[in-house]
């Protein structure tokens, strides 16, 4: 995920024009989104068996609460603000650089991205915060008494 950033700067700074670039970004951008998607339900997955059975010393639900808003973010972004930009692109003529910024299909267009730029954010910040959670669940489990 540390990786995208990097990979978008690339392709506009290397590709000969934005819409190329913005082909190459959105495809890597989904194939990013189904892996997140995936591998955020298995964590989920083995958050809660090891929940059950307290593999962990201290409780992990707010490590399991980040990972679903992660995945609940990752959706929205997936299936409704890619699949609008997209709409948005082909309505304003294939090439959404070469509308006008006045044209209303661009202005939705700069809007949705802006918000899924914030929405990618949110992800990342969220699994930052669930990786520091679950390794301080991990911490050394307390004697019994």
């Amino acid at each position: 995920m540390l990786f995208f950033p990097i990979v978008a700067a690339t392709a506009f700074g290397s590709l000969p024009d934005t819409h190329l670039a913005g082909t190459v970004v959105g495809k890597c951008l989904r194939i990013l989104h189904n892996e997140g998607l995936i591998s955020g339900v298995l964590l989920l997955i083995l958050l809660a068996a090891a929940q059950r059975l307290r593999a962990f010393a201290r409780n992990v639900v707010a490590p399991m609460v980040l990972v679903a808003v992660m995945i609940g973010l990752t959706a929205y972004s997936q299936f409704v603000i890619i699949p609008h930009m997209e709409t948005d692109r082909i309505s304003a003529g294939g090439a959404i650089e070469t509308a006008s910024p006045a044209n209303p299909y661009r202005k939705d267009f700069d809007r949705l991205h802006a918000l899924s730029v914030n929405v990618f954010s949110g992800v990342l910040v969220a699994g930052l915060i669930s990786a520091a959670a679950v390794a301080w669940a991990s911490g050394s489990k307390s004697p019994a008494a």
